[in-house]
Order: structure tokens, then sequence, then C-alpha cells
């Protein structure tokens, strides 16, 4: 079978339940979704999208956006933070907000997810597909996973560690976690156990740009953003590790609003890393990256 065959394959809708809700932040909800199969087909990293116009509360914000924009919503992706082995799916969304002067459009669908999804709501789902996962010949690659992430991109690399572990696979990992203030850090109890759980294969470690002595909750907690010289702290070889990065970018209307004001759009969490890797002389083919803006 070829290999778009098998991707038209895994790609279907599926209708889902929400079981439970878990708040992970203060703006952030994970939703474990019951599908009533047991086996699912999807791979550790792989998104599915959710289509905004199935919920009745936002058809109208839908009609109104679209005569605005001149193009219909389209569904809306987000990664999935189970791994195949459980038995739920689940997915964890970040609400985005509506910044004045900044935002081109007011966020439809996140709000309502992280925040009036009760428990038992049907909602239908596509999936599952994307090109940032875990490759089946990881332990002939390499034996060092380096998973560099802010915010909710941490979402398909918890999905990636998770199943790793589970299996057993010969490679350690290293996560390199960005977040503004300690009570950002999605999954930070859930990521301390799995820790604990695997001293020997999972390492940690946090970079707060916004927490005052953020060294006060750990050695692992370095104030500051993610940077080159946190990076080449914990990759003692470039050339052998495999690096998973997943985190906001540089989007359309960033680019849009700095020309209008004449100026170059300020880069972001992954315009950052990606150059800061690029000193580091990272492999690229060794390079797996994901990004949302």
């Amino acid at each position: 079978m070829s290999e778009p065959e098998k991707k038209t394959k895994r790609i279907k809708k599926l209708e889902v339940m929400v079981a439970e809700t878990i708040r992970e932040t203060s703006d952030t909800t994970t939703l474990l979704l019951f599908s009533g199969n047991e086996s699912l087909d999807y791979k550790p990293g792989h998104f599915c999208t959710i289509d905004p116009r199935q919920f009745e509360g936002v058809q109208r914000w839908c009609q109104f956006l679209e005569d605005h924009k001149g193009s219909k919503e389209k569904p809306r992706a987000y990664s999935l933070a189970s791994s195949p082995h459980e038995k739920y799916l689940a997915v964890t969304i970040k609400e985005e907000r509506y910044v004045s002067g900044k935002t081109k459009y007011p966020p439809l669908l996140s709000p309502v997810l992280v925040n009036r999804t009760p428990v038992g709501a049907r909602l239908e789902i596509t999936g599952f597909t994307g090109h940032y996962y875990l490759p089946d010949d990881i332990e002939s690659r390499t034996d060092h996973v380096v998973h560099i992430c802010a915010g909710s991109g941490v979402v398909p690399n918890w999905s990636i560690i998770k199943y790793a572990l589970h299996h057993d696979l010969k490679v350690k990992h290293t996560l390199i976690y960005g977040n503004r203030t300690w009570d950002d850090v999605i999954y930070r109890h859930a990521l301390d156990d799995l820790r604990d759980q695997y001293p020997d294969k999972l390492n940690i470690v946090h970079a707060l740009s916004r927490e005052p002595n953020a060294e006060h909750y750990g050695s692992h907690v370095h104030a500051g953003r993610v940077d080159a010289a946190l990076l080449r702290q914990y990759i003692p070889d470039p050339s052998a590790v495999e690096i998973f990065a997943c985190g906001p970018a540089l989007g359309k209307w960033d680019r849009v609003a700095a020309k209008e004001l004449g100026e170059e759009p300020q880069p972001r969490f992954m315009e950052t890393v990606l150059e800061a890797l690029r000193t580091l002389d990272i492999p690229k083919q060794r390079l797996h990256t994901e990004s949302y803006g």
C-alpha cells in the first residue's frame, strides 16, 4: 500500500464523548475523550482537528467571522496529549486571548473547549495525522532525545515521552520547557511523577521568564528564556541527539502588523530556538519542529 493511501485511511471522522476534564493551569484544560474503540491508529505526536461549526454556541460567531474574512472558518488542530497505549484519547487546549491591537480576530473555539465543555458532551473530531512524531527507528538513530518546548508546545512531546518510556525504548529524554511562571507549567505534577518513575531516562529542565526567584523551585529550574547557553548546557553532543522542538512562532498576522508599522517582526519562541540550534550546529536531519501562531 502506498504512503498516500495509508494517510487517507488514517484520517477519518470520529464521534467522541468527554469522559473527564482536567484543569492543568488557569487557562489550560485537558479533555479525556472516549471513542468506544479499544485501539486507534495514531502515532505519538499526531494531532486531530475539531470543527468549530459543530458547537451551537459559536455558530453565529462563525458566520460573523466568515463574513469579515470572506472565507470559511477552518477546523482547529490540536495535538494529542494521549499516547496510543492509553485508554482514552486526550487533547490539551490552552485558551487563546484577544489582545487589542495585536490579535486580528477574537479566538473562536479555544475559550469554549477550555471553559465550557462539560463531562458527557459529544463532539466530532477528525484524525489522525501530522509530520511531528517519534520515528519507528528512533533507537537506531540516537540514544538521547531532547525536547524543547514552550507553553502548550509541550503537548505532543508529552505524548512522545510517555510512549517511549512505556515501551521501554533504549533512549533517554531531556525536556527543556519554557514558561512565564511556575503556575503556567502544564502537566507539572505529572511530569514530576514520570521523572521520579524513570530517573535514569527522563530529565526535566524548566526555564521561567517571569518568575521571581525561579531557582527557589529546584536546581532544575532556571530563570530566563530558553536560549543557546541553556541548550548548550544540556546538549553535550549536538551531532548525536535527536531534537523535537515545539512552541509558538511568528504567524501571518504578526508579520502583517509589523509590516504596517514599518518594523521587523519580533522573533517568538521557535525563531529564537532555531537560531540557537543553528549556532550549536545541530544537523537538519536530526531536527523535528512543530509550531503554532
